[in-house]
């Protein structure tokens, strides 16, 4: 599986700034990659629907990314033609003030899906460790001094420490997670930006304050690349997949469901016996009302109307 090339290994320092943000490095054709992006679907809507049977393991998708990388349009192109029963995006936005309130993961325990479905987290916890790292946020908390008083250092690096004996402890519940970080230039975000502002169905997207997010590019990577090297481990890997062309990038993300959901090994549950003893009787029951409804059907049929001789024109 290519995606596999992608994953940050447990322990193994890797900067995810040098890691290539588009296909040339794969030298893959986007015809072939494209064909195989639809097979795959078509093959993830059937697991799918067998591990929504099953039930036994859930399955955790989470997509990072900076701004105008592609998240929303990945979520909406990858898990789409899956039964939408078994299937719940939650977007993380800016906490409210009762999320606040409670401690980080709060809001995320909420969403955790029930066995059987998958859950794709639109931004997650780790926005946390991110977006609240490299916007100094943390200092503004409203906690007690024992908890502030920490330097930046050891305060993310507890952050860290939780986050992974939670996911260890969700694999230990039966849930797999995977993390996938989608890598974009800072050449293919600004064309994204500025296809907002140029196409009118896409200015509603956009916010000046964009602005100022893209100009703390290198600042963000930065701490992607320190929180990915600390929270990949070996049952909820990060990938960093490259982001600049989206149809590799899609067809990446559903190599990896592939994947986790076949290491499931998802089996449609058998039919308890004294269930399954009663199946002849009742084939035959409905087996008997359709030849019923097929005698009804022929029996109310128009005659078919006689063929009209045709006369012979006199000459």
């Amino acid at each position: 599986m290519k995606a596999d090339k992608y994953i940050i290994a447990e322990n193994k320092k890797t900067d995810i700034r040098k890691l290539p943000t588009n296909s040339k490095e794969d030298n893959v054709e986007k015809e072939d990659i494209i064909a195989k992006y639809e097979a795959n679907k078509q093959e993830l809507i059937a697991l799918q629907d067998k591990f929504y049977a099953d039930g036994r393991e859930g399955l955790i998708v989470v997509i990072q990314a900076l701004d105008a990388s592609g998240k929303d349009s990945a979520i909406k192109y990858v898990f789409s033609g899956m039964n939408p029963m078994g299937v719940k995006v939650h977007y993380y936005k800016a906490p409210t003030a009762d999320e606040l309130a409670h401690d980080y993961l709060w809001r995320i325990h909420n969403n955790i899906p029930r066995r059987g479905e998958i859950a794709v987290f639109n931004r997650s916890h780790y926005e946390d460790l991110v977006t609240v790292q490299a916007e100094e946020i943390w200092k503004n908390y409203h906690m007690s001094d024992r908890v502030l008083d920490d330097t930046k250092k050891k305060f993310f690096g507890k952050r860290y420490e939780q986050v992974n004996n939670f996911e260890e402890y969700l694999y230990e519940n039966s849930y797999r997670m995977v993390k996938i970080f989608l890598h974009v230039s800072k050449e293919e975000q600004t064309g994204q930006l500025l296809e907002r502002i140029e196409l009118p169905e896409k200015n509603w997207k956009f916010r000046a304050n964009d602005l100022k997010v893209r100009d703390k590019y290198d600042a963000y990577l930065k701490c992607f690349n320190d929180v990915i090297n600390e929270t990949s481990t070996k049952h909820s890997p990060w990938y960093v997949l490259p982001g600049d062309q989206r149809w590799y990038t899609r067809y990446l993300i559903t190599e990896i469901l592939l994947s986790e959901l076949k290491a499931c090994k998802p089996e449609y549950p058998a039919l308890p016996p004294e269930e399954a003893e009663k199946l002849p009787q009742c084939r035959q029951i409905l087996a008997d009302a359709m030849a019923e409804y097929e005698s009804a059907k022929d029996e109310k049929k128009p005659d078919e109307p006689k063929k009209k001789s045709k006369k012979k024109s006199k000459k």
